[in-house]
This record gives C-alpha cells, sequence and structure tokens, in this order.
C-alpha cells in the first residue's frame, strides 16, 4: 500500500542542449523518447515512481513554456501538480517552492526529488533504496541524497565523499564538482567516494528549515505568499517574486553548507543520459557495437557508431567507426563521438 506521506518532485525544466539536435529549447530531451521505448524520459520517470508514490502526490518542476508538453504526456496529472517557473532560476527556488506547497496540504510530508531524465536499470532495487531514506528521513532531521557506486573515473559527474561506518547511511564529509581525471582517480581508489546523482530525499519541514538557516532571503520571499499556496492566487504570486529569487542551485545553496547531510550508497544500474555517448551505453548494440534509436539501418564496415533519426527512416552507413549521426526536423549532424562535448557550441551554426 503506498504511503500517503511520500511526494515526488520530478524536475524538467532542462535545456538539455547536448542532445541536439534532438533535444530544442521549444522540446527538450525530456519530452522525447530518446532510447526507443516508446515512452519519454518523463513520462518513464513518473512511471517508476507511481509503483511506491501515490499518482496525486507527484508533482512536475518545470517551465511554464512546457506546460501543454507535460499535460500532453501525461494527461491525468492535474493542475496542482505543475509547479510552474514563470522564468528560469536554477534548482533551489523550484525546490523551495514545492516544499512550502507540499507543507501546506501535509505537514508530515517526505520528499523525493528525482531528476526527469536519468536511467535507472533496477528500478526494483531502487524502490526499496527510496523507502529507506524515506524512512530515515521520517525518524531524523536529516537531508538525504543517493549516492551512485563510482563504476570508474568519470570526470563529468560530481562527487560524494563520505565517513566510513557499519551503517549503511553514511555521513557526507563533502561534496566536489567535476574533478581533473587525476583527483577522479584518487576518488574511486579510497573506497568512500560516490557519484552524485542529484536525487534527493528529506520531510518538507527538514528542507523548510535547512532554508531558513542557509539561504534566508529566499525563505522570506516565497513565504510571504503561505496563504495562497495550492489556491487560484498561486500563480499570480509566483509570476510576481519568482524573478526576484536567488539564481542558486539546491547543492551550492544548502547542501554543501548543511551539517545534516546523509547517503545511501546505492547499485541501481544509474545512467544520467547526459550525452549521447551516455545514450549509446544504454542502448543494444548490433555485433559491431553499433546502436540505433528509430532509423532503419544498414552497415558496411561500420563499427561504434550512434545512430538516431525520424522514425523508419533508412540509414545507409559505410566506413564510419566511432561516430554520432543523428537527424532531427531537417538537421543532421555528424561527428566522432569523441567530440560530443562541442554539440553546444554547433548548435550555434544553425
Amino acid at each position: 500500500m503506498k504511503n500517503d506521506n511520500y511526494y515526488a518532485v520530478i524536475m524538467a525544466g532542462g535545456v538539455g542542449s547536448r542532445f541536439w539536435p534532438v533535444s530544442t529549447p521549444d522540446h527538450p530531451k525530456q519530452f522525447h523518447d530518446m532510447l526507443g521505448t516508446g515512452k519519454s524520459l518523463l513520462q518513464q520517470t513518473f512511471h517508476r515512481l507511481q509503483s511506491l508514490i501515490p499518482e496525486e502526490n507527484i508533482l512536475i518542476s518545470t517551465n511554464k513554456r512546457y506546460k501543454s508538453l507535460v499535460k500532453n504526456q501525461l494527461p491525468n496529472t492535474g493542475n496542482l501538480q505543475l509547479v510552474l517557473e514563470p522564468t528560469m532560476r536554477n534548482t533551489a527556488p523550484a525546490i523551495l517552492y514545492t516544499a512550502l506547497k507540499i507543507y501546506q496540504k501535509n505537514p508530515d510530508a517526505l520528499i523525493l526529488i528525482a531528476p526527469s531524465d536519468h536511467w535507472i536499470d533496477k528500478e526494483e532495487q531502487f524502490l526499496k533504496d527510496l523507502e529507506k531514506t524515506f524512512q530515515a528521513c521520517a525518524q531524523q532531521d536529516i537531508l538525504m541524497t543517493l549516492g551512485i557506486e563510482p563504476s570508474y573515473p568519470n570526470t563529468g559527474y560530481g562527487y560524494i565523499q563520505y565517513s566510513n561506518s557499519e551503517n549503511s547511511i553514511k555521513k557526507v564529509v563533502r561534496f566536489t564538482e567535476k574533478p581533473t581525471i587525476e583527483n577522479a582517480r584518487k576518488f574511486i581508489s579510497s573506497g568512500n567516494f560516490l557519484w552524485n546523482a542529484g536525487i534527493f530525499v528529506w520531510s518538507a519541514k527538514s528542507i523548510i528549515k535547512a532554508f531558513q538557516t542557509h539561504l534566508p532571503e529566499m525563505f522570506s520571499l516565497f513565504n510571504k505568499g503561505k496563504s495562497i499556496w495550492n489556491t487560484d492566487f498561486e500563480d499570480d504570486f509566483i509570476r510576481d517574486i519568482y524573478p526576484k529569487a536567488e539564481n542558486i542551485s539546491i547543492d551550492f545553496g544548502i547542501l554543501e553548507k548543511a551539517k545534516n547531510v546523509k547517503v545511501l550508497p546505492v547499485a541501481i544500474g544509474w545512467n544520467d543520459l547526459g550525452t549521447w555517448g551516455a545514450l549509446y551505453q544504454k542502448l543494444n548494440k548490433d555485433p559491431h557495437q553499433n546502436a540505433v534509436v528509430n532509423a532503419d539501418s544498414f552497415f558496411t564496415d561500420a563499427s561504434g557508431n550512434m545512430i538516431r533519426t525520424e522514425k523508419d527512416k533508412k540509414v545507409i552507413i559505410k566506413g564510419l567507426k566511432n561516430f554520432i549521426v543523428v537527424e532531427n526536423d531537417g538537421i543532421l549532424v555528424i561527428l566522432p563521438k569523441k567530440d560530443e562535448q562541442i554539440i553546444k557550441e554547433l548548435s550555434k551554426l544553425i
């Protein structure tokens, strides 16, 4: 039986510029079926959480320009489940906004913050881990994160260092942003560093208290609306005050300052699907390690390629090795996988 005190906020406001030309400001990657499963990443995230959290307790935090995309993909979602940002202000204001809304409805609420565009292979284990963090946050005034057991020294992720103990839930020592390859190797060999997946759990009470302590100006700004949360007046209030909020992430604004941050190390088959290369890792491959989404592909002397086109487009590839070939809405991009980080720059050429 689902627990009525369990809530989730799916963070779905990003632009996903590293997946251009498929992901665009008008239609970001979380609203696309990136893996060819028949469901968008947002739909997959929502359905995954439904197994543990009541559907009506799952909120979608996104920019107001994406309201119609959310409603089209999650038609049963009520208007009060949509947390619409009038302007982009990073994650801290969005999380405070949702926490105050949820607390007004249920002061005993326990809240999961989940990215909308990540992939999790071991969903049953993920839900068990979530249950453990919910229970811990119900009993203690703590802020929790799920830390991914690292499999190699990735320089594209943030890291979480924790104190070794016999408890499964560890005390966080510090957060480190994307490290150099030398430091990443040291982190892996030390055995007490985890990848930061941006998946958080806390009680509504604890996160609001943390904002009062560490971002008091932001708390005061939003708390002026305590009488209008979940009413028809909420939209007008947010439109007026949201642009005044500091542009800051929850990591910098709260988690790197708070002393009550804990982490649960997990092995859930996680992938942030942050680049075409990351997407390639999660896709099925042919015997020559070519991965294909949507296209009807024919390969000759070609290996290690990532191909994605519009549905059923016929693609013939000869002599390419380790390339990305992506086509969407009249734009075709072909580049070596090793150069995938310049996708953002390439998008500015059009």
